[in-house]
């Protein structure tokens, strides 16, 4: 956790990064900050995901409505967060020649959108009214 909010730091302090390590080939800063705007993306459809849930299922039951939404809110929420600070892991790691930081967020995220698409699928099978 400590590593974490020294990292929030370096968000916010790009020239620091810089002064870290030695510059790596700008073909991998760009791979970095492309990867860095996928999981944006991803983010963002996780948000909208979200507010369509909430907005376009008032048929469903408030619970099942709310908790599907506020899961894809939430999980939308983390991959930005973790987005910024992967990016940032990865650009201090290739500065300093060490290997690429390995995350468990990928297999994480997979699993909370897949009991989500399951939650689904059980929505639509039953029925949206409970």
């Amino acid at each position: 956790m400590i590593e974490f909010a020294r990292n929030v730091r370096l968000w916010f302090d790009p020239e620091q990064v810089r002064q870290d390590g030695r510059t790596p080939d700008y073909r991998f800063s760009l791979a970095n900050e492309r990867t860095f705007l996928a999981w944006l993306r991803t983010a963002l459809a996780l948000i909208g995901g979200g507010f369509a849930v909430d907005q376009f299922l008032p048929d469903l039951r408030w619970a099942w409505r709310v908790g599907l939404a506020l899961a894809l809110l939430g999980a939308g929420v983390l991959c930005s967060l973790r987005a910024v600070n992967h990016w940032m892991r990865c650009e201090r790691a290739m500065r300093r020649g060490e290997d690429l930081p390995a995350s468990r967020f990928p297999a994480v995220l997979s699993i909370v959108v897949a009991v989500v698409a399951v939650a689904m699928v059980v929505v639509v099978l039953v029925g949206w009214e409970g």
